[in-house]
């Protein structure tokens, strides 16, 4: 048992060691925020100029809080989520300056302009987080003397922000590609490793490698959620952007090679499970663990053609010659059904991953022997 100084030190050690990851998480949290962070900075520096120098408002409060909300630091910055961000504010801006002129200011007219703009805010879109966008700036309204600009002027204001908003992010995009390629890495990144606690399982007749296996697969769907939102993002931001667009083949193929891995994540979870149980006899299959290795293999060729395009190709040429291999009564003639069961299980598994090389499903589907 360890005395009190050895306990001490330890945990001086771990109290260390997490304030050293906490400081290198936040250096990558602000790393990966850095280009959102100079495009909302440069929207904002341009709206506030073109509102007070070209408009004469001395304070333009609107251009400048529209701006930072509507272009934000969240993963989703698709135009259309800006678009979206950009006219609730606008509606609540100018229902704000409307009623205001109709019934002046103060606590209830305050109160009939938030019932109000919610109540429209909820009839124009289906998300809710549309009219709480409307509300905060039409309580700004009420609340803010009249502005020197005119009744509309803070109207105005909030319009030159949106635009502003919409420009930058054509003109300046955050390259959202980078978001997208380094959630996919990590999703494969998973998937790969997964598949090779199957394969040991398969190998070692180890039921521990196929319950790991699955467990790590049960937790890719987060994975898979974040690289459809930031690979939506790239794909939205490069029609637009004349900086991006000609990213737009390789996001494409991305998008293949996404739902390759959503299908195949599915398919894997299953094949873990039946694997865990069925090494429960002691017995090693390694047939059916080269099977699934080829599987492994694969699906690491997929994931490293999202940074090198060398790679392409391999993949497919490999999965290709699986399928046509995959016949239970060739890989395991002597092993009873639940082996073959896993060699039957494998089939979509492997259609599904050369579709998601560009290959056609017909054209996949024909590689498989009969059965």
């Amino acid at each position: 048992m360890p005395d009190r100084s050895t306990t001490d030190q330890l945990r001086r050690l771990e109290r260390r060691v997490r304030r050293q990851l906490d400081v290198k998480m936040a250096g990558q949290r602000v790393w990966f925020s850095l280009p959102a962070i100079i495009q909302i900075v440069v929207a904002v520096a341009v709206a506030y100029s073109i509102v007070h120098w070209g408009f004469g408002h001395a304070v333009p409060i609107l251009a400048v809080t529209l701006t930072i909300n509507a272009l934000g630091l969240t993963r989703d910055a698709r135009p259309i989520r800006v678009a979206e961000s950009v006219l609730g504010i606008l509606l609540g801006v100018a229902l704000g300056d409307g009623l205001s002129l109709l019934f002046g200011k103060g606590l209830w007219q305050l109160i009939v302009v938030l019932a109000v703009v919610l109540v429209v805010g909820r009839i124009v879109s289906k998300n809710v987080s549309f009219a709480v966008a409307a509300a905060v700036p039409s309580a700004l309204v009420v609340l803010l003397p009249v502005a020197p600009g005119g009744p509309f002027g803070r109207t105005l204001d909030a319009a030159v922000g949106g635009v502003v908003a919409l420009l930058v992010t054509a003109l300046i995009p955050r390259d959202p590609t980078r978001t997208s390629r380094r959630d996919g890495r990590l999703l494969y990144s998973v998937i790969s490793e997964s598949t090779g606690s199957i394969v040991d399982s398969l190998n070692d007749a180890d039921s521990a490698a196929g319950e790991l296996a699955l467990t790590r697969l049960r937790r890719t769907q987060p994975l898979i959620n974040n690289w459809t939102a930031s690979l939506d993002t790239a794909l939205s931001v490069s029609r637009i952007s004349p900086f991006l667009r000609r990213r737009l083949p390789e996001l494409r193929r991305d998008a293949g090679l996404l739902m390759a891995a959503d299908l195949s994540s599915r398919h894997l979870r299953t094949v873990a499970r039946r694997v865990e149980f069925l090494v429960r006899d002691g017995e090693k299959r390694p047939a059916l663990a080269g099977v699934v290795h080829d599987v492994h293999t694969a699906i690491t060729l997929l994931g490293r053609e999202l940074d090198d395009l060398q790679v392409t190709g391999q993949a497919r040429s490999l999965l290709s010659d699986l399928a046509r291999r995959l016949d239970p009564a060739v890989l395991v003639p002597d092993a009873g059904l639940t082996d073959a069961a896993i060699v039957l299980m494998v089939r979509p598994l492997v259609v599904d991953l050369l579709v998601g090389t560009g290959m056609a499903p017909d054209a996949a589907r024909e590689l498989l022997p009969a059965v």
